[in-house]
């Protein structure tokens, strides 16, 4: 059974050493391995209609906290950038025991981990599933619009100085207004509240805002995560299912509509989900459900 919060089936919390980071995880279920990774301003509670979902289809889906939310470690190497969560996907492949059937599945940031991911060690993955981010050939062909970047203003303001300050004030309200202007009409209080739980501690914030700071400033970045950092805005070689709200406030829904015009592997397919924002999974988690289901089946 499914509430307005979540599924009534309790997720198993765990801590997994991977690398050099040990992550707090929420999983659920036995079988191959599904690994589903969370986007910004969110958690792995993200995932708390998926993961049951998988559990019952004979998956084992499991949920990590990012590098930087806790509980999971701050990165010791301070590396935050889009690609290293594709480096970290790959580790927490293997330390789950993995093996060639898995599934890698990311909303926002955790999609550019995915693709990082399965571009990295394709042998580790046999299909991809990503939401709210196309893939970068998507996302260069519009992204300097007019009505992407009004969308995008919070990224930049994310680069100033001052960002920490005004994103944690008043119980983080800024939070809540973003994804009141991404999800329109969703009760986002309960995630809110969670991601604030994340960002509880010194060097928390930091971490989030960092893999925007990172990511858009490449003299922030780490040249050994060359290769990681392309791969984020590349397609896979994988089957892959593409997710998109059709009143997404934070990535264009016109521009992400575009997508199944870039997908040449075999098998690939996008769907734009109608009636929900950018937290789809959230917001529509019966049809998100189905969808990753289907994908998987096929």
């Amino acid at each position: 059974m499914t509430t307005a919060e979540g599924p009534s089936t309790e997720l198993e919390s765990a801590t997994v050493r991977a690398g050099e980071l040990e992550f707090g995880v929420l999983s659920a279920g036995s079988g191959p391995l599904v690994l589903c990774l969370h986007g910004y301003p969110d958690s792995a509670w993200t995932w708390r209609h998926l993961l049951p979902a998988l559990a019952d289809a004979g998956y084992r889906g499991v949920a990590p906290f990012s590098r930087g939310y806790a509980p999971t470690d701050l990165a010791p190497d301070r590396r935050y950038q889009a690609g290293v969560l594709g480096v970290d996907a790959n580790e927490l492949h293997e330390a789950l025991g993995g093996d060639e059937r898995a599934v890698v599945v990311g909303h926002d940031w955790g999609a550019m981990g995915a693709y990082s991911a399965a571009i990295l060690e394709p042998q580790r993955w046999r299909r991809v599933v990503a939401a709210a981010v196309p893939p970068g050939p998507v996302t260069a062909s519009g992204f300097m619009s007019y009505d992407q970047l009004r969308r995008s203003w919070y990224m930049f303001f994310q680069l100033t100085p001052m960002a920490e300050l005004v994103v944690a004030m008043e119980d983080f309200e800024f939070i809540s207004r973003l994804w009141q202007d991404w999800s329109p009409g969703y009760d986002c209080t309960g995630d809110v509240a969670r991601f604030a739980a994340c960002m509880d501690g010194p060097g928390r914030l930091e971490a989030a805002l960092g893999y925007y700071r990172q990511t858009l400033q490449p003299e922030l970045q780490d040249p050994a995560l060359t290769e990681a950092q392309d791969a984020a805005f590349a397609l896979p070689p994988q089957p892959l299912l593409y997710l998109h709200g059709t009143t997404d406030g934070c990535m264009s829904p016109d521009l992400a509509a575009t997508t199944s015009d870039h997908l040449q592997v075999p098998g690939s397919r996008s769907e734009m989900v109608d009636g929900a924002g950018h937290f789809l999974q959230l917001e529509r988690p019966e049809e998100f459900n189905r969808l990753v289901l289907d994908f998987l089946a096929d």
